[in-house]
């Protein structure tokens, strides 16, 4: 029993940092703004022709392709100079369905994590009652500590070499070449290294606000429980 026990707690520590990484690259993904900024930023309509509504409607057909069950995706846009253009070529289109099968995954992760989490922390209600909050409190503490010990390793990484660690990425979780692009294909023109550089340290940075404020309130409890047990 005390096995099992330490294993279901080890697993809450491991889902923590877990769901909170995937709840965050879920929100980048279907976040518009986030799009636009880097558009904006990286001067894209300069660089690409197209117009700023055009590529509002680029970022909304990625997020609706990202979150449907087409296979694959192909957006047509209007140039400045009022011509028809398919954006991606052959290469571009099979590399968005790599993107696609990764960021599902990605929520399922999420949606998995979640459960569990919620199911530990039900049963553990049912089962232990008031006795079980200390418990939480400090398995809460554990899981923030152990994401902003990953933030840490991962941001040094990032600073370091954020264009070896992007690289890295690509190799570890992308099967073909397919990402291996011109840089004159629109993927590449669209979303510049830059854009990926602002977008991971936005996600760490509210991946680290969350994580304080979880560990923050499960510190709390935990001084306050023992602060209890001394007087």
């Amino acid at each position: 029993m005390r096995i099992l026990s330490a294993f279901a707690a080890g697993l809450f520590l491991l889902c923590l940092p877990i769901f909170l990484f995937t709840s965050n690259l879920r929100w980048a993904v279907n976040e518009v703004r986030l799009y636009q900024y880097g558009f904006n930023k990286y001067e894209v309509s300069e660089a690409t022709g197209i117009g700023d509504e055009e590529l509002l409607g680029v970022a909304q057909g990625l997020i609706h392709y990202f979150n449907s069950r087409e296979e694959l995706i192909q957006i047509t846009v209007l140039t400045e100079e009022g011509e028809e253009l398919d954006l991606f070529t052959e290469r571009e289109v099979l590399h968005l369905k790599e993107v696609k099968g990764l960021i599902r995954l990605s929520y399922h992760l999420q949606e998995a994590t979640f459960g569990y989490l919620a199911a530990f922390a039900i049963a553990g209600f049912v089962w232990q009652r008031r006795r079980f909050s200390p418990r939480l409190a400090k398995l809460a503490s554990g899981g923030s500590a152990l994401t902003i010990a990953s933030l840490i390793l991962l941001g040094i990484g990032a600073l370091v070499n954020f264009e070896g660690l992007f690289l890295g990425f690509h190799r570890l979780f992308f099967r073909s070449d397919y990402w291996i692009l011109s840089p004159t294909d629109y993927l590449i023109r669209l979303f510049p290294q830059g854009f990926f550089s602002d977008a991971t340290f936005l996600i760490a940075g509210a991946i680290a606000v969350e994580a304080l404020v979880i560990g923050g309130i499960g510190g709390f409890f935990v001084l306050k429980r023992r602060r209890q047990r001394q007087a």
